[in-house]
């Protein structure tokens, strides 16, 4: 969840995952779980980002060691603290999105929704039955559909629509942003196409014994530079292996699986499919 309060985005992104980890470990037919994260995990990072999980207290600065149970000990700490204070609500959204971010950076990421990702990560790969076999993936900015269910889906305002809304509204007339760099946008459906992709090759892996447990983690103003501004380029590898594989072994199934973001008409998509969806399904609302 994309919400710049600490105490609400620990409370899904983190806490949440580790709910469903505790879930998933009573269920004894279990085949496997597919965990949606962020390629912005990997916070302002420059270069090649691999396919690398996150050690329980690993840090992106090296310089502090992470104790979850301790940022989960501050929030409700904090939040007490500020209702002994009469603090008004929009007070207390306020100071906790400040208290988030000043974690997040404590650590090396760069906002609270990436911060909470990266620990909802941590507690997944320790907490999670080591014979149930885990695919977690990470997108880059997720935009409304392509063509599932219908073109132009989407609920809620996200991420980069924010400045859509403020652009079409006449609050801003300008986007931060870096010429020689790409905004790296993943339609939800196709999404959704690599998730039964992963599931169903990784079914297929075991079949062919490939692999028993199988780990594919794809890439998919202060607020937008981590997404907008920085230098990287996520390692695929892994998904294109599995691609490989489900070609050769299972050409009819291929047919059904759209994920291929080449095949996009980008200026098309946004003018015609994305912006008319956002004012239909977001903005009117």
């Amino acid at each position: 969840m994309f919400d710049e309060r600490y105490d609400v985005a620990f409370g899904i992104n983190t806490l949440g995952v580790k709910n469903v980890s505790s879930f998933v470990n009573e269920c004894t037919n279990i085949k496997l779980l597919l965990h949606v994260s962020t390629a912005y995990v990997s916070g302002e990072k420059s270069g090649i980002i691999l396919e690398t999980p996150f050690k329980m207290g690993e840090t992106l600065n090296g310089k502090n060691n992470l104790n979850i149970k301790e940022e989960e000990k501050m929030i409700l700490e904090r939040h007490k603290q500020l209702v002994i204070e009469n603090a008004n609500e929009e007070v207390i959204s306020s100071a906790m999105k400040a208290f988030g971010t000043q974690r997040a950076k404590l650590h090396g990421w760069p906002n609270t929704y990436v911060f909470t990702k990266a620990m909802g990560e941590m507690l997944l790969l320790e907490g999670l039955r080591q014979d149930v076999p885990l695919v977690v993936l990470r997108p880059t900015i997720i935009t409304s559909t392509y063509k599932e269910p219908f073109p132009g889906w989407i609920e809620g305002v996200k991420t980069i629509d924010s400045f859509i809304a403020a652009y079409g509204r006449g609050r801003t007339s300008t986007f931060l942003g870096d010429p020689s760099k790409v905004l790296d946008f993943c339609p939800a459906d196709m999404v959704l196409e690599y998730a039964n992709i992963l599931l169903f090759g990784a079914f297929s892996a075991w079949y062919f014994n490939v692999d028993r447990k199988i780990k594919v983690i794809f890439r998919l103003a202060d607020l937008y530079k981590p997404y907008a501004l920085i230098s990287m380029i996520f390692d695929d590898a892994n998904l294109k292996k599995l691609h490989c594989i489900m070609k050769e072994s299972f050409k009819d199934e291929m047919k059904t699986f759209f994920f291929d973001a080449k095949s996009i008409d980008w200026e098309g998509y946004f003018m015609d499919i994305h912006f008319p969806g956002l004012v239909k399904h977001s903005f009117r609302k």
